[in-house]
């Protein structure tokens, strides 16, 4: 039994490399992020100054169940489209090293982290972990009266 376990660990730990070298190699790889989301946080921020919008920056990761939820469901959602066009949205991978940096000036502790910034990048508001869609866009109403 233990020797089963410790191949399972194993196949498990060469399947996560195996994708992480597969995504590397892909000209383009989006990295899982939603429709519409910048992977990139100075990007990002860079296209919220030039348009005047606020940021919503997604901490993430493809193995959470509550990250995917929100990805999924949440995101796309009727409640969360009339917000779409007023944001600039980012969806950064934390298991990317080119995010790491960013996860750490945020805070990051515990994934889906979810940061509102103002358009010079100033956080406005933060919420950890899954939310249903009405509070998620609740959120989104608020920080974009307190954007401005």
């Amino acid at each position: 039994m233990k020797n089963l376990i410790t191949l399972l660990i194993i196949g498990a730990v060469i399947m996560k490399l195996l994708g992480s070298l597969d995504q590397s190699l892909t000209p383009g790889a989006d990295k899982g992020a939603p429709v519409g989301f910048q992977t990139r946080y100075e990007t990002a921020l860079s296209l919220a100054k030039s348009s005047s919008k606020p940021l919503v920056v997604v901490f993430s990761a493809s193995w959470c169940p509550p990250c995917q939820q929100m990805k999924n469901e949440v995101y796309p959602s009727p409640e969360v489209a009339p917000y779409k066009s007023q944001f600039v949205w980012a969806y950064l991978d934390v298991d990317d090293p080119a995010n790491q940096a960013t996860a750490q000036k945020f805070g990051v502790r515990g994934i889906p982290h979810i940061a509102f910034l103002n358009p010079q990048g100033t956080e406005i508001d933060t919420t950890t972990g899954g939310i249903p869609p009405s509070t998620f866009a609740s959120k989104l109403q608020s920080a974009l009266a307190s954007s401005h």
